[in-house]
Formats: C-alpha cells, sequence, structure tokens
C-alpha cells in the first residue's frame, strides 16, 4: 500500500470501505465455523448440507485475510469476487429477492475493490476512471 501517493482523506476512505468487507466476511466465517441453528436452516434453504459450512467459511476467511493483507489485497479481491459470484448463483437459484438479497455480494464485491482502488495506485492503473489522452 502506497501511503505517500494518497491523500489522507482517500486513503482512510479506502481503509473503511476495505474494512467494512473484511469485517462483514469475518463476522459470515466465524458463523459458519461455529454456526448457530439459524446460519444452518440458512444453509440448508440455499440447498447446501450443514458440513458443507466449514468449508465455505473456510474459503470465505482465508479470502478476507488475503485481501487485508496489503502484498497479497488484489488476490483476496480476486477470490473475494469468485466467493461473492458463487453467493449470488445461491441467491438466484432459490428466487431469492434482487436488490436485497441476490445484489447483496455485488454491493460487497463493489466496496471491496472500491476500498482496493483508492488505497492502491497499481489497481488504478489497471483501472483507471478516465482515459489518457
Amino acid at each position: 500500500m502506497r501511503t505517500s501517493t494518497i491523500s489522507r482523506g482517500r486513503l482512510w476512505t479506502a481503509r473503511v470501505l476495505s474494512w467494512l468487507v473484511i469485517a462483514f466476511m469475518l463476522f459470515d466465517g466465524i458463523f459458519k465455523l461455529f454456526p448457530p441453528p439459524e446460519v444452518v436452516e440458512g444453509t440448508a434453504s440455499l440447498g447446501f448440507a450443514e458440513h458443507h459450512l466449514a468449508l465455505i467459511g473456510i474459503l470465505g476467511l482465508l479470502s478476507a485475510v488475503l485481501y487485508a493483507i496489503p502484498r497479497t489485497a488484489f488476490f483476496g479481491a480476486l477470490l473475494l469476487t469468485a466467493y461473492f459470484g458463487g453467493v449470488v448463483a445461491s441467491q438466484i437459484r432459490i428466487d431469492a429477492p434482487l436488490f436485497t438479497h441476490v445484489l447483496f455480494a455485488v454491493y460487497l464485491a463493489v466496496i471491496a475493490w472500491a476500498g482496493l482502488w483508492l488505497r492502491d495506485a497499481k489497481v488504478r492503473e489497471l483501472f483507471p476512471l478516465r482515459s489518457r489522452e
């Protein structure tokens, strides 16, 4: 993370966005590793068996940890995006409401990439918001 080339406001915005995603994923992963009955029931309603919870939780936690580490943040964001794609597919399969359930994972992915874009100059070079004229 190159903090010297970005403003304090941009850096703090990036940190807040990134940590919102990380906090959500840590919360989600821990509840999948130590599931209360409501989580088991919700997972079953999506078509997954209870024994799938641990693997799903580990994959989510691993992605979040990689995203939190500056050197691996790009790879973590890619893994989070893939994880969120699976969430979207699972929600579509059960005909969940679009804006509140299906797209929630898309919102998280956008927030994750926005946080990374704001804090990493290489990501801004890879995805410029305006064309270079």
